[in-house]
């Protein structure tokens, strides 16, 4: 492009931002002025993230198009047996076909229906066999299955119509009592539970539940639906404070953030309250605690951030238990301040430092996440051989321990031997390998550590559909 063609950069902060919209809001059609909006927004934020350069233009190019893989095999195709290499002509294999019923749940997988035992209509255990006329049949222990399903609203209701009786001479009416199942109130107590996980749990927001009832013609308005949770709460209050008592006792937490955006934040109730931290950010903590054999999942949303959040959690655990093991990425908000723990970083967070400059440095990245795939090979082992977590630290030592170890050697002497500018791409993706080896290598020392964040960064998936979901929130 020529620079007669460059055209002039404009840059507004946000409240410059803020009065622009203001000024459109009352000009545009309401289309017209979101679409602006939206265009306006994403372009600061697009300006925000460049100049503040935390982000490279790979991982640039992924958070505006999406990601489309991180696996090695993706980004460093190997020609396999039988795949013909260009030039040839041999024909490709034919795909294998699959199996019958591949992909079918079986009839026993549908633990929520409802059974209906279904009797012959003609024979019964003893009567003499149609077919042989000589033998007895009898009840076989494994019964025939036939799996039906329906389809009705979210929520339905059910009209009782009370007949009533006037008195000719006094007017006295007599209505027919409700039956049992009509219950006391209008709404069912299950409607409010069942609410709150359709949005917490299933990331459905209440103005499309709105719209499904009422296409149902069981009209349930948005605000409804928020008294009714509220009022399911209190009976859900005492399950969630045991879950985060029992959380705080976990042997292995993990925790991560993710950012919040709230068009409208009221913080008078705060202010009030006296000088304090300016914090304006909103957050929500992700924290899934493993506790012998289950996996406790609880989430914060607040100014809070995810180390701050975890301290309040470890506030509960019992005294003179050792400290659990900590897994998180390598921000410093991350780890626990004022309760001891044992640090875990995200050996994941490290590869994707060489995935995101993988296509500058292809001989390089492709050295070092081949080594981190075989081992997540070996732990992958691990699990399905069902090792218990010392023998699983055991069997890391022995397979994985000389490849890191060879791993470190190697990147050290790409910054030893000046291989490698400090202030490269690959420079900062050794560094951050280097600069935060031993909580990334934890599970070489230590029984049940982790090798990454994952199951804690899926969790938060929900949070973040939920959001999604509900198009933003105005308040906190």
């Amino acid at each position: 492009m020529a620079k007669s063609d460059t055209p002039e950069l404009v840059s507004l902060d946000s409240a410059q931002l803020e009065e622009l919209l203001t000024k459109v809001a009352g000009i545009l059609p309401p289309e017209t002025y979101q679409l602006i909006e939206k265009l306006l927004r994403t372009l600061q934020w697009l300006m925000g993230l460049i100049q503040a350069k935390q982000t490279t233009i790979g991982r640039l190019q992924r958070l505006i198009f999406g990601a489309k893989t991180e696996k090695t095999s993706q980004l460093y195709p190997q020609p396999s047996a039988g795949t013909p290499t260009p030039g040839s002509t041999a024909a490709a294999a034919p795909p294998a076909p699959k199996c019958k019923g591949h992909g079918r749940t079986a009839a026993a997988g549908y633990t929520g229906a409802k059974r209906v035992r279904v009797s012959h209509p003609q024979l019964r255990s003893g009567d003499v066999c149609p077919a042989c006329k000589q033998g007895k049949i009898y009840v076989c222990k494994t019964l025939g299955q036939l799996v039906r399903i329906s389809a009705q609203p979210v929520f339905v209701a059910t009209r009782y119509e009370l007949e009533k009786l006037r008195c000719n001479l006094c007017g006295q009416v007599f209505t027919a009592p409700a039956p049992a199942q009509a219950g006391t109130s209008k709404y069912d107590p299950q409607v409010g539970i069942m609410l709150g996980y359709l949005r917490f749990g299933g990331g459905l927001p209440h103005y499309r539940m709105e719209k499904i009832q009422a296409d149902f013609g069981v009209r349930l308005p948005a605000s409804t639906q928020w008294e009714l949770m509220n009022e399911a709460s209190v009976a859900v209050e005492p399950v969630y404070e045991a879950l985060v008592t029992l959380a705080a006792q976990g042997n292995l937490i993990h925790n991560d953030d993710t950012t919040m955006r709230v068009q409208a934040l009221n913080r008078q109730d705060e202010l009030a309250a006296g000088p304090q931290d300016q914090r304006t950010g909103i957050f929500t903590t992700g924290l899934v605690s493993e506790v012998d054999n289950h996996t406790v999942a609880l989430f914060v949303t607040g100014h809070q951030h995810a180390g701050e959040n975890l301290d309040q959690l470890l506030s509960r655990r019992v005294a003179g238990v050792p400290p659990p093991i900590q897994m998180c990425d390598a921000l410093s908000r991350n780890p626990a301040k004022e309760y001891e723990s044992i640090l875990a970083n995200c050996l994941a967070h490290g590869r994707r430092q060489f995935v995101d400059i993988a296509t500058n440095f292809p001989k390089e990245c492709q050295h070092v996440l081949e080594n981190l795939g075989e081992v997540y090979k070996h732990d992958a082992q691990a699990r399905e051989l069902d090792l218990s977590p010392e023998a699983r630290l055991l069997h890391h030592q022995q397979h994985s321990q000389k490849i890191m170890n060879e791993l470190r050697q190697w990147m050290e002497e790409q910054l030893d031997q000046k291989r490698v500018e400090p202030n490269s791409g690959l420079g900062d993706a050794i560094d951050y390998m280097l600069k935060h080896w031993e909580p990334l290598t934890l599970f070489l020392r230590r029984a049940g550590a982790p090798l990454d964040n994952n199951i804690c960064e899926r969790a938060l998936k929900m949070a973040i559909l939920h959001r999604k979901n509900s198009l933003s929130y105005k308040t906190l």
